[in-house]
């Protein structure tokens, strides 16, 4: 059997008619660059992440730089984050010139571990990074808190939690003074390329985004700023107005299909003999619709690389989210990290492993990866 990690022609397939609908009717208009889908889809996805403001960007890298540069934050400040990310999220402190300022994760939920903040805040300290990683908050009122503390500003990551909640019902993106999304085609709400979105509550950083996605120019040729080349694609704004439709029943999919693989995982004998690890859903009893959306399924387990050659000889696909935290990875040398200053993450770089989940998946599927990992450890 072959079981991919991420099916996008079946996911596709089914409203293939509608997208390719959605993007003859911009060919029609011919409005390619921040056209009338990309303002319908703002005012969509804002209302989704319950923000008063969405501003469409290129990328989920975009809309980080350009909230931090929204903020000012530049050459002499710090920024404290994640080392278990994708490479954007530390990679655009160091591009606006600031320092990236680590601290490590949850063992149990793999994101920042708000314990550990106000030890890492020092006078340079403008702004703190959590990562909505794997598609669950952050553990988000005391990182606010900390932040009020010391007068820092809280720019969510929430490329992997498009409409995940935390435990008070608030939203990913909502929660910090910015919130930045992903349309990457591998995210739960992805395009046909590359996107991204910065939403927002606060109307003046809101507008400063605006201007700086199309090179700091208002009106057009008249520059207050330095911004950049940050816009959307008008036909991937048109792409995502349709699936916008299914994200909900999608996210109830891949819900259902993490609980299918807690049953098998749980009968298998595997988490107790073979000492698998199962992501912990820390916010299902708090009675949030959204609790975790799974844009990963990871599951944590010695001899991880061993297990996957296995996997992929039977056909089954699987990726490592992250194998080389921030601190240790060679273009950040100069910061002076060391193996064993965040124990955690390095735990979790060795160990994780995210196996198929995607809406698509079938139950006989499912239970073919499971025979297959009982399989390896027989």
């Amino acid at each position: 059997m072959n079981v991919p990690l991420l099916d996008l022609h079946a996911h596709h397939q089914p409203i293939r008619k509608e997208m390719l609908c959605a993007i003859e009717g911009v060919l029609e208009k011919g409005d390619f660059i921040l056209g009338g889908e990309v303002k319908t889809l703002e005012a969509r996805i804002a209302e989704y992440s319950q923000a008063r403001f969405g501003i469409g960007v290129s990328s989920g890298t975009d809309a980080l730089l350009v909230s931090l540069m929204a903020l000012g934050i530049g050459p002499g400040d710090e920024v404290i984050t994640t080392p278990l990310s994708f490479f954007a999220t530390a990679g655009v402190i160091s591009r606006v010139g600031a320092k990236p300022v680590f601290v490590d994760i949850d063992p149990v939920t793999y994101n920042l571990d708000p314990h550990n903040i106000a030890k890492a805040v020092t006078s340079k300290t403008r702004a703190i990074i959590p990562v909505h990683l794997y598609g669950q908050c952050a553990d988000m009122g005391p990182i606010l808190n900390v932040a009020k503390e010391y007068g820092l500003a809280v720019i969510e990551d929430a490329a992997q939690a498009i409409g995940a909640e935390y435990r008070d019902g608030r939203r990913a993106g909502s929660m910090g003074n910015l919130g930045c999304l992903s349309f990457f085609p591998s995210k739960n709400l992805g395009a046909v390329g590359d996107g991204g979105m910065v939403v927002t509550n606060d109307e003046n950083l809101a507008d400063q985004v605006r201007l700086l996605r199309t090179h700091g120019g208002r009106p057009k040729y008249y520059h207050k700023v330095i911004g950049g080349n940050f816009r959307l694609d008008t036909i991937q704004a048109s792409v995502l107005n349709v699936k916008l439709a299914y994200l909900d029943r999608w996210t109830a999919l891949r819900q259902q299909h993490a609980e299918q693989y807690e049953r098998l995982f749980l009968e298998s004998g595997l988490i107790e003999k073979a000492g698998l690890r199962l992501p912990v859903a820390v916010y299902r009893e708090s009675n949030v619709k959204h609790f975790h959306i799974y844009n990963q399924f990871v599951i944590g387990l010695p001899n991880r690389e061993a297990l996957r050659t296995f996997m992929k000889d039977k056909g089954i696909g699987t990726e490592v989210y992250y194998p080389v935290p921030f601190h240790l990875q060679e273009c950040y040398q100069s910061l002076g990290y060391c193996e064993g200053d965040f124990p955690e993450a390095e735990l979790a770089s060795r160990d994780l492993l995210a196996i198929p989940a995607y809406p698509e998946l079938t139950s006989q599927q499912q239970q073919y990866v499971v025979n297959v990992i009982q399989d390896f450890f027989k």
